[in-house]
């Protein structure tokens, strides 16, 4: 297949490119950047609009990552609006360009996260779930609404609402490696909010399924079928790496040190089901968050 990405120097867009060019696809990386001859790549720029929609034809599939981390840096209303300007702004530009053309994409992969269900306690949440309350909720809504110009114009749309995504190069957990090899890790808040997670080489493995997968379609849960609390992911990631897990992150800490941040990343409970995915036959390499650190963490 011909499969267009944005977000492709992004922790999952790395990887993928990477493991679909592997499987002989070929690649075409939407950029920000001017292309350099030779390279099948795509400039645009979802701010002023801009992209040349006749470069797009031909394509099969697209896969779209691209948008500001949320974890960078402190949600100023700056930041805010940076943060959904690229995800929803940005999502809504590219679905529309690829609804103009006259041989569109037959699917279009879209990320959304499963801060669309924001704080839920110990609710179990499926696809089917009413959306939450707070920043990440309201973004989450509106950038899977962004897609509606693709699914409108008969392309299938997948939604893919990641958790988050183990891997040692990239993400939560590398940042989370050098306080805890130190042994200075430890819970955040009361240690009972949920966390729901997927191993990265699972998460390659759901894109790959949702670009082939004509029954997948709408958004979908991408997270392990094991949710476990902030206490049993501190647990198994001081066993793993040998270390004690005796420094706590008080919660007050948290909001104090990152404000709306920290209160809706780090204390937010949220435990997801990936009931579409398992539905649609999905198999879990990597289930169970133990055996997920030691394969991420070569352990």
């Amino acid at each position: 297949m011909k499969i267009l990405v944005s977000g492709s120097s992004g922790l999952i867009g790395s990887e993928l490119v990477a493991a679909l060019i592997e499987e002989d696809h070929e690649v075409v990386r939407l950029v920000r950047t001017k292309p350099v001859d030779g390279e099948l790549r795509v400039s645009w720029d979802p701010e002023s609009r801009q992209l040349d929609a006749s470069l797009l034809g031909g394509l099969d599939a697209v896969v779209h990552l691209a948008g500001e981390n949320v974890a960078t840096r402190r949600w100023t209303p700056a930041q805010k609006k940076r943060i959904r300007g690229s995800r929803v702004e940005g999502t809504r530009f590219l679905c529309e360009t690829l609804a103009q053309l006259k041989n569109p994409p037959k699917v279009l992969v879209s990320a959304s996260a499963i801060g669309y269900y924001g704080d839920r306690g110990d609710e179990i949440l499926d696809e089917s779930s009413p959306p939450g309350s707070g920043f990440l909720a309201d973004i989450c809504r509106d950038w899977e609404a962004a897609t509606r110009p693709a699914s409108d114009h008969r392309i299938r749309v997948v939604q893919l609402r990641f958790g988050i995504v183990l891997s040692a190069h990239g993400g939560p957990l590398a940042k989370m490696l050098p306080p805890f090899r130190f042994g200075l890790g430890g819970v955040v808040g009361s240690g009972r909010q949920y966390i729901s997670w997927i191993a990265i080489e699972d998460a390659m493995r759901v894109i790959r399924m949702a670009l082939v997968a004509e029954n997948l379609r709408g958004p979908a849960n991408a997270v392990s079928p094991s949710p476990v609390t902030n206490r049993e992911f501190t647990k198994a990631l001081g066993h793993v790496l040998h270390r004690p897990t005796l420094f706590p992150l008080p919660a007050f800490a948290a909001k104090l040190v990152l404000g709306e941040m920290g209160k809706e990343l780090l204390l937010a409970s949220t435990r997801v089901s990936p009931r579409k995915l398992l539905e649609a036959g999905f198999e879990f390499r990597h289930p169970d968050l133990e055996g997920a650190l030691r394969h991420v963490l070569g352990k």
